[in-house]
C-alpha cells in the first residue's frame, strides 16, 4: 500500500472538489490514454528536483518509480515516508507554480 500524490501544470483549481475533477480528468488522460506523452519541461524539472532530494532508488521513498506524462505526474510513496514526502513535494510544487493534490484526502496541498 502506498500514499499517492498528483502533481500537474495548469490553473489552480478553485477548491478541493474542482481539484478532484481535474485530477480525475488527468488520470484518465495521462495514465490511460496518453501515458506515453513526453513530459513537459516543468514536470521534468520537478522530477529532477525530487531526484536530487532522494537520489538513491533503493532507499528512496517511491513504491513505484515516478513516470511523468505530459503536464502530469503521479507519485506513489511508501507509507513510512508519506509525511516527509508530502511536505517536500507540496513545497516544491508551490515553488515551481505546480498543483499538488492528495487523492486520498481529496484536497489540494499547495
Amino acid at each position: 500500500m502506498s500514499f499517492d500524490l498528483a502533481i500537474w501544470e495548469g490553473e489552480r483549481p478553485a477548491d478541493d472538489p474542482a481539484a478532484g475533477r481535474a485530477f480525475d480528468d488527468l488520470v484518465q488522460r495521462y495514465d490511460e490514454e496518453e501515458a506515453e506523452a513526453p513530459p513537459t519541461e516543468r514536470i521534468i524539472a520537478y522530477v529532477e528536483a525530487l531526484s536530487r532530494r532522494w537520489p538513491d532508488e533503493e532507499t528512496g521513498p517511491w513504491s513505484v518509480t515516478p513516470e511523468p506524462a505530459g503536464p502530469f505526474l503521479y507519485l506513489c510513496v511508501a507509507w513510512s515516508m508519506a509525511d516527509e514526502v508530502a511536505a517536500y513535494a507540496a513545497g516544491l510544487a508551490r515553488s515551481m507554480d505546480l498543483i499538488c493534490y492528495d487523492p486520498q484526502s481529496e484536497r489540494l496541498l499547495t
